[in-house]
């Protein structure tokens, strides 16, 4: 697989940028510029529901927040969200009966609404997190994207159950930022920083609790609603061994027959069935790296010979050549380029007599 030949096929809608030209302007910058400099044309009102390029997105907030100063950019932009700003996927949320139900829709039909969140729901003893991830396909920062995610993730939850409603910890891959005052307004005051991934920790108990905005004579109508929405590829052979793929490379036991045992099935059984959906085990193994790779080189606190060991390679120079054969670049060039090049000042800021 070829990074190169996916790298344009990434996109949000224009929902993701709700909020940025008031943002801007209420810190002297100009959003028009900031994000003219990134081929983005900006068009007020904003359709939201217009799909744009996801990369220029994600550069265009961390463009916002050098030259503001403000590393909380993101987070202050939650301010202008709404549940609605989902989209038509909003609608069915609210007539799901619990939180379990409808963090479930929410994952399984992420791509109706956003072309770049990864949102994993993991249930271990009595706590439960929501990991969220970000895939652009090239070397983008994401710090101020995966804020961004965290936050509409706290609206949607509160706008679910209640407003008052308060997770164990959240989680965060980037270092603090300098003022905390914008986090704790959004996330509370449990935070934690410099983590091995971001992420929602909350009581599994608050899984089974029930939607404040659920009428269940509406319920019929919000299934017709789901229909006319892109349905999710079903769980596949390939997508189960996937799943232990990714579980089995930092442990080093990645391998077809320990897949096989773990599916208590026999590897040429196994063999066959994902060979039934045009697939290998090789393959998966190659996807899985390829997606884990670019997430575990945007957290900084991880150095490449840890990134290599996670994803399951016997030696650093083992990982090196993979990384340039499947990027076309090193690893330490693709996580140098995810660093914010600077916005022109002279164009981002606003000009005189526009007020601000």
């Amino acid at each position: 697989m070829d990074i190169r030949r996916e790298s344009t096929d990434r996109f949000v809608r224009w929902a993701a940028l709700v909020g940025f030209p008031e943002l801007c302007r209420s810190v002297g910058l100009d959003p028009g510029r900031l994000l003219a400099d990134v081929g983005l044309h900006l068009a007020e009102p904003l359709d939201h529901d217009t799909w744009i390029p996801a990369p220029p997105v994600a550069l265009v907030l961390e463009r916002a927040a050098v030259a503001s100063g403000c590393d909380d950019f993101a987070v202050r932009l939650n301010r202008w969200r709404r549940f609605s700003h989902l989209g038509p996927i909003s609608l069915v949320l609210r007539e799901e009966p619990d939180l379990r139900s409808a963090l479930d829709l929410l994952i399984r039909y992420q791509r109706a609404y956003n072309g770049v969140i990864d949102l994993r729901l993991v249930e271990t003893g009595d706590l439960a997190t929501v990991h969220i991830r970000v895939d652009y396909g090239r070397p983008v920062p994401v710090r101020q994207p995966l804020d961004l995610t965290a936050a509409s993730l706290m609206t949607t939850i509160r706008g679910l159950v209640s407003a008052a409603w308060e997770p164990r910890v959240v989680c965060f891959s980037h270092p603090a930022p300098a003022d905390l005052t914008a986090f704790h307004r959004v996330f509370g005051s449990t935070l934690r920083f410099d983590h091995e991934f971001t992420g929602v920790v909350f009581s599994a108990r608050d899984l089974d609790a029930a939607t404040v905005t659920a009428d269940p004579g509406f319920r019929p109508y919000a299934r017709q609603l789901l229909q006319s929405l892109a349905a999710p590829r079903p769980v596949t052979v390939a997508d189960e061994v996937g799943s232990l793929v990714e579980f089995l490379l930092p442990l080093g036991s990645c391998s077809l027959a320990r897949v096989s045992r773990d599916l208590g099935v026999q590897p040429r059984t196994l063999h066959r069935r994902l060979a039934a959906e045009g697939q290998s085990f090789s393959a998966i193994v190659q996807a899985t790296r390829v997606r884990l790779a670019t997430h575990y080189l945007a957290n900084e606190r991880f150095t490449l010979t840890e990134v290599s060991g996670m994803l399951g390679f016997a030696t650093p120079s083992a990982f090196s050549t993979w990384f340039r054969q499947h990027f076309g670049t090193s690893a330490s060039d693709w996580r140098s380029r995810t660093r914010v090049p600077p916005a022109h000042d002279s164009a981002t800021r606003v000009e005189a007599g526009r007020g601000g």
